[in-house]
């Protein structure tokens, strides 16, 4: 299945995407959250498509996409997942996953314009594979990891690079603006991903290209980064991980770095996953 949500902000409600057509799956009655992933929703949702396929509403092509999950616990990231990302960055291979966290509030939908913080000089794209958790973690081994997994969604891991990197040496300040986080424009079931380990991500600014790889360069790998995270954490849930991006972010131009403005046009698409698009915008109180 692939799990939508529509609507405007605080007024979201779930769907499926069948096709190209997105459905409306209100009359289910639950959002999809931590509850939902928690108390096998995911099993119960399919049911509820296969009986009332015929009965689903269409969505109106004019409501806005949201994210296709609602708001987890946590968001977590992991940074210099490619190993060219961290050359080009100037940071050494990491000899185990570079863990960091992005506030929750900056969860946006996929088409949603992205705001230039207040004081941004140096606002950045990052194109990743997310994985949605479905059921908690902890001490989970390798070669069961993937048996935790919901799904997977399109995520625009945006950076404000100053904020990261220059206000104290803590990630999250920069990572965790509002609309700097949006996901989707799906979450597609685990069964429907083959292999993400090997998944084709792309990302243009203003039709550029900017980054095109696969997650075959992952340094380490989705099994990895679970089980190494819940050594540390329990994984709830609908939990969110952002599992890094590759080589052509800003920062790492040459011969010197260059980051977003207002106007800008950023498109990106990981294979299975879909597309998205964010329009920059500056900040407006």
């Amino acid at each position: 299945m692939k799990l939508i949500r529509f609507g405007q902000p605080g007024k979201e409600r779930t769907g499926v995407l069948i096709g190209d057509a997105r459905y409306d799956t209100s009359a289910f009655g639950e959002d999809y959250n931590e509850a939902f992933f928690e108390h096998n929703g995911l099993e119960r949702l399919k049911e509820f498509v296969a009986e009332n396929t015929a009965g689903l509403p269409k969505v109106d092509e004019s409501e806005r996409w949201a994210s296709c999950v609602a708001r987890p616990s946590k968001i977590i990231c992991i940074g210099l997942n490619y190993a060219l990302h961290a050359k080009e960055t100037n940071a050494p291979v990491p000899k185990e996953p570079v863990v960091f966290f992005k506030s929750t509030t900056a969860l946006c939908g996929p088409f949603d314009n992205v705001i230039i913080p207040r004081n941004s000089v140096k606002t950045d794209w990052e194109v990743e594979l997310a994985v949605v958790i479905g059921k908690k973690a902890s001490y989970v081994e390798e070669a069961d990891a993937l048996d935790y997994v919901a799904g997977y969604a399109l995520h625009n891991d945006y950076s404000e690079r100053e904020f990261q990197i220059e206000r104290g040496g803590q990630w999250v300040k920069g990572k965790s603006c509002d609309t700097f986080a949006p996901l989707g424009p799906f979450m597609a079931t685990a069964d429907e991903i083959a292999d993400p380990n090997n998944l084709n991500l792309w990302l243009t600014v203003n039709g550029k290209e900017m980054q095109n790889s696969t997650t075959s360069d992952f340094i380490f790998n989705i099994q990895q980064v679970i089980s190494h995270l819940s050594q540390f954490m329990t994984l709830l849930p609908g939990d969110v991980i952002s599992t890094g991006t590759p080589a052509g972010v800003g920062l790492g131009q040459k011969p010197e770095p260059w980051y977003l403005k207002p106007g800008d046009v950023i498109e990106l698409g990981i294979e299975g996953l879909g597309t998205s698009k964010q329009t920059a915008v500056a900040y407006q109180p």
